[in-house]
């Protein structure tokens, strides 16, 4: 997993298929108690995702929105969005395009913030 302190609030986490992406999401979420912080999740590198990985994004998200912030998932390949979509988590998660798209989101979303 390559994690990237893209700011002081914002994680940017490259992803890729198991065995590694079970183990990058629990690492995460461990590494996420306690420390508020947004996070964009690329799945460029995922070509399939199982139920299991499905309920270490959502924990993920539990850890992240109890803390009022934000997960963003971007360049998701077709495959995987049809495991979202079928699931109903299309719904759930918030998805962009790339990881331009998901800082930019951030950082508009931080800005509207302050006072």
């Amino acid at each position: 997993m390559g994690i990237q302190d893209w700011s002081d609030d914002i994680l940017v986490v490259e992803l890729t298929d198991d065995p590694q992406l079970s183990e990058d999401l629990v690492s995460l979420a461990a590494r996420l108690e306690g420390k508020p912080t947004d996070v964009v999740l690329h799945f460029a590198a995922v070509s399939f995702i199982n139920s299991s990985n499905l309920s270490k994004l959502l924990r993920l998200r539990k850890v992240i929105m109890t803390s009022k912030r934000r997960l963003i998932l971007c360049d998701v390949n077709t495959h995987v969005w049809g495991v979202f979509m079928v699931t109903g988590l299309d719904r759930i998660f918030e998805f962009t395009r790339d990881i331009a798209t998901a800082l930019a989101t951030l950082q508009m979303a931080g800005q509207n913030h302050k006072p």
